[in-house]
């Protein structure tokens, strides 16, 4: 679940900050020292707003959670992060080109509060492996409950959630790629 949650962080943060960066050039309206004030308030905003959005629901679905069983269909991680991207491409451009068009009227604020929205995909995505290492279970929702976009974890489709050890798939709790440790070959230390 924390996957899906994080597979939008790094598109809104980089597009969010390549538009902040592009509109920094033109005066705009307001000039840019408010802009990138007005950017810095909404940066906060954004962040908060999308980090705390329906923490009610993914408590209630992390409290239902059942293990997973034979016939429950997880996906890997970065085959939930390459749906999700691919599903949601033209809502980040057309997001981020909305960013860089605000840029006339307000210098960098659209940028950056594209960049606390990514911001806040992180902290709900990191709040959500904090959740999975006090459980000490990966929380899963299963795919055929996703929308072919990649889906939305908290979203009416979804009833309940699958559990399955820490160890379980390639993703880590918070969604992150997996460490795996350096082999020692035998014979060099």
């Amino acid at each position: 679940m924390a996957v899906v949650v994080r597979a939008g962080a790094a598109p809104l943060w980089w597009f969010g900050v390549v538009a902040a960066g592009v509109g920094a050039v033109p005066e705009g309206l307001t000039g840019r020292r408010i802009g990138a004030l007005a950017g810095a308030a909404l940066f906060v905003v954004g962040a908060v707003v999308v980090a705390s959005a329906r923490r009610r629901r993914y408590d209630a679905l992390a409290r239902g959670v059942v293990r997973a069983g034979r016939h429950d269909v997880l996906q890997d991680r970065a085959v939930t992060v390459r749906a999700w991207r691919r599903g949601h491409r033209w809502w980040l451009v057309l997001a981020w080109a909305a960013a860089i068009g605000s840029a006339f009227a307000v210098p960098v604020a659209g940028g950056l509060l594209l960049a606390g929205c990514g911001t806040g995909l992180w902290w709900k995505a990191a709040w959500l492996g904090r959740r999975e290492r006090a459980l000490e279970t990966l929380l899963w929702a299963r795919v055929d409950r996703l929308d072919r976009r990649g889906g939305r974890p908290a979203g009416k489709a979804v009833k309940g959630l699958r559990g399955t050890g820490v160890a379980a798939g390639d993703a880590a709790p918070g969604g992150a790629r997996r460490r795996t440790a350096a082999l020692v070959r035998p014979g060099r230390t």
